[in-house]
């Protein structure tokens, strides 16, 4: 969600914005500019679209400088147009601001700045920043050497809110200053004389692996020699250099046509790097590292809550199901968004497991601060290395499932059931819950899964065939029961997300107190029926649907044909141990909502009014 670059050194600095926002164009965005420090003066460039677009305002107005910044928005105070792109400029011209995130009071500080005589010229939050800034130097402060972090400072401490900022000013040239609450900001630590600021990593990944994350309430000033970290109330401060692991080629397309296909498709090697040197089968055990010393917190833990927003939220209800069925520990999943602010309870010997693919997600953030605050013991679950969320909690495992570009989340959501797998068996073998036979059955599973993924991939043709059954559409239903209602979830919003169609996910025995009204020949119904414990049930389930002439499209297991007679058509997937079971489900329904997507002309990898990080609540 928005996207911030910036660059100061020898080399043209143009390129260098227009290259890094490519690489933050998956995080979502409606606008898109660069400001340059070009003799003397700010240039600015914005547009309302594609970065394409900004490109070719660029070849019509070029601009040289060899610092400057650039910014994605994505819209939250003012439509998508040219006047509320950013960069924001001072009403003098002499500085120029970029932001991510929101500030919660500015109509009250749009309001008095009017008062004083400041004119506005967009719609959005952000541009009160300048005027506060500009307002600090022309009040006669800011005459030092540190002039412009002493403005930012000072505009800083009247805004209430959430912010990741990038300010250039030809009052105090050849620096960029910023300054992170909320929203995620880092330093590329470059040779050469040479230094970016990024919201993220893939934006400067292309010329270094060395970033340094800024934390809550950091400021920070960057020049070509490099950078100094400063809060407030406490000076300068050092911050750890972190290494980047993952490739350039993971946050390009690689010969796919989208990012989303090629991240589906690279679940099988996912799957293994996430269990990579953590299955002990012959123990019937894991060992996570992330975890180590956490013992006995883990051992008098009473009660578990999973905080999520959307497929992390999903993944954590299949948590729920393996938590309370095989570490019998009473857990509960909640919406991030809504914990926070509900006054929640939390006991003694509470443990709390915050899934956030990037991190960052504000609402997950929140929600696990607010855990925190109250007592409870803090775990992550990221696939984002060095972000918020893993510095801030008391332990946590990573998901090692490289960078993911497509905002419909894929081989994150399949490595995070695989983490809480993982999870599951470390708490119940700890406890005692879970027999070393049981725990082994369950890792020899694990093991399977790449193996097991790849042979559904193998079979895309006809998931396409299928896709172009079902491809105009306007609902579907998706029905599971026992593990797999959480998938019927999960494949619900993999469809609506990309394709557009309107889909709901169900339990399939509430079908029969509501959405069971809805089903006609017009209304296909995705039922995940896989040979488990609640097989019977289900399979009553579709009886029903067609008993009202709806058309059934079923996830079931090979060599199962006991449904067939019932089904208007069929995908097979291997079997599997039943904890496992949504995952291999959920990947051929990821390329059913794919297929479906391309097949409608929708823009798969930036589905419309969506982000990937969403860093605001």
């Amino acid at each position: 969600m928005c996207g911030i670059v910036g660059y100061i050194g020898e080399q043209q600095v143009t390129p260098l914005l227009i290259q890094g926002l490519k690489r933050l164009e998956y995080r979502g965005y409606d606008s898109a500019g660069v400001a340059v420090l070009q003799n003397g003066s700010i240039q600015v460039r914005k547009e309302a679209g594609k970065i394409k677009e900004l490109e070719d305002l660029l070849e019509k107005e070029p601009v040289e400088g060899v610092y400057g910044i650039g910014h994605t928005r994505w819209a939250t105070h003012g439509p998508p147009t040219d006047r509320n792109a950013h960069p924001h400029v001072s009403e003098n011209g002499d500085i120029a601001v970029v932001h991510n995130g929101i500030i919660e009071n500015a109509d009250v500080l749009r309001k008095r700045l009017q008062e004083r005589g400041h004119s506005f010229s967009s719609d959005t939050d952000t541009e009160v920043l300048v005027h506060l800034i500009e307002e600090v130097y022309d009040s006669g402060e800011g005459r030092s050497r540190e002039s412009l972090e002493r403005a930012v400072e000072a505009a800083l401490q009247q805004v209430e809110g959430t912010y990741g900022i990038a300010v250039v000013s030809t009052r105090d040239p050849n620096k960029i200053v910023v300054a992170r609450l909320g929203s995620p900001l880092l330093i590329g630590v470059a040779d050469h004389n040479e230094t970016f600021v990024a919201s993220d990593a893939a934006a400067v990944i292309a010329h270094t692996r060395d970033v340094v994350y800024l934390d809550d309430g950091d400021m920070a000033t960057i020049t070509r020699e490099g950078y100094t970290v400063h809060r407030t109330t406490q000076g300068p401060v050092k911050r750890e250099v972190s290494r980047v692991d993952w490739d350039l080629g993971e946050v390009e397309r690689g010969g796919y046509p989208h990012f989303m296909l090629k991240e589906i498709t690279e679940q099988p090697n996912t799957l293994r790097e996430t269990m990579r040197g953590r299955l002990l089968e012959e123990e019937g055990n894991v060992q996570l590292g992330g975890l180590i010393g956490m013992d006995e917190e883990l051992k008098r833990t009473e009660r578990i809550i999973i905080l999520g927003c959307g497929t992390s939220w999903h993944s954590g209800l299949i948590g729920e199901y393996m938590l309370e069925d095989m570490a019998r520990i009473p857990t509960d999943v909640e919406y991030a968004s809504e914990f926070r602010y509900r006054r929640p309870v939390v006991e003694p010997n509470t443990l709390t497991i915050s899934i956030s693919q990037s991190g960052e997600t504000a609402d997950t953030l929140h929600a696990m601060r607010e855990a925190k605050q109250q007592g409870a013991t803090t775990l992550g679950i990221v696939n984002t290395v060095g972000s918020t969320i893993p510095r801030e909690t008391d332990a946590g495992v990573y998901l090692h499932a490289g960078a993911e570009i497509g905002v419909a989340s894929t081989k994150a959501f399949t490595s995070q059931v695989v983490v809480l797998a993982m999870m599951t068996v470390h708490l119940g073998r700890l406890r005692g819950t879970l027999s070393e036979s049981r725990g082994r059955e369950i890792v020899r599973a694990l093991r399977q899964l790449p193996e097991q993924v790849a042979e559904i991939l193998k079979r895309e043709e006809e998931i396409k065939k299928l896709a172009e059954v079902y491809k105009d559409s306007r609902n579907a239903l998706y029905l599971g029961r026992g593990y797999n209602f959480p998938a019927a979830l999960e494949g619900a919003l993999k469809l609506k997300e990309i394709s557009y169609i309107h889909a709901e996910g169900y339990p399939a025995a509430e079908m029969k107190h509501g959405p069971i009204a809805l089903i006609d020949k017009e209304m296909p119904v995705v039922v995940i029926a896989p040979r488990d414990s609640v097989y019977d049930k289900i399979r009553s389930n579709v009886e029903e649907v067609k008993a009202r002439g709806g058309a059934v499209l079923g996830v079931v297991s090979e060599g199962d044909t006991e449904l067939d007679q019932h089904l208007d058509h069929a995908i097979r997937i291997p079997r599997t141990h039943e904890a496992l079971s949504p995952i291999l489900a959920s990947v051929p329904l990821q390329l059913f909502a794919y297929h479906i997507a391309v097949l409608r002309g929708c823009n798969v990898d930036q589905p419309r009014n969506l982000a990937k990080s969403v860093t605001v609540e």
